[in-house]
């Protein structure tokens, strides 16, 4: 099976795809936002290329488990994707997904260009945790 996974931001959301056999993602392009709300014409795009079974989206949430700012915003985009495509959306905890991104790819900039790219590497580990927990 495979899933498309997204790493919410305001300004980017990272993208990976992933499947059950592997058990392993791979990053995509991000998707520009504006205050969280992207091209919801690309996410269409996405979903009729990679035909997935499921969404996941990464809840940032504080270090002690407690909701931050930006986590209500997270659940809504996993909302609106459940609204538009009718797929189930997975959230999973991405607590420290992006220092372990920047750990894996080396990047350590911030153009926008780097910051989309550990984005995307972002989505890909959320992603991975999720096939993880799915295959245990």
């Amino acid at each position: 099976m495979t899933y498309l996974g997204f790493d919410f931001g305001l300004r980017r959301i990272g993208v990976a795809t992933g499947q059950t056999l592997t058990g392993t993602a791979s990053p995509q392009t991000p998707l520009n936002a504006h205050e969280g709300q992207p091209d919801w014409a690309q996410v269409a795009e996405l979903i009729a290329q990679w035909q997935p079974e499921a969404l996941v989206v990464g809840l940032p949430l504080n270090m002690d488990g407690t909701d931050n700012p930006i986590t209500q915003r997270a659940r809504k985009f996993a909302k609106r994707l459940h609204g538009r495509f009718h797929l189930t959306c997975h959230l999973v905890d991405e607590r420290l997904s992006t220092r372990e991104a920047r750990e894996r790819t080396g990047l350590q900039g911030k153009s926008d260009t780097l910051a989309g790219l550990l984005d995307s590497a972002a989505a890909c580990i959320i992603l991975e945790q999720f096939l993880d927990s799915e295959a245990s």
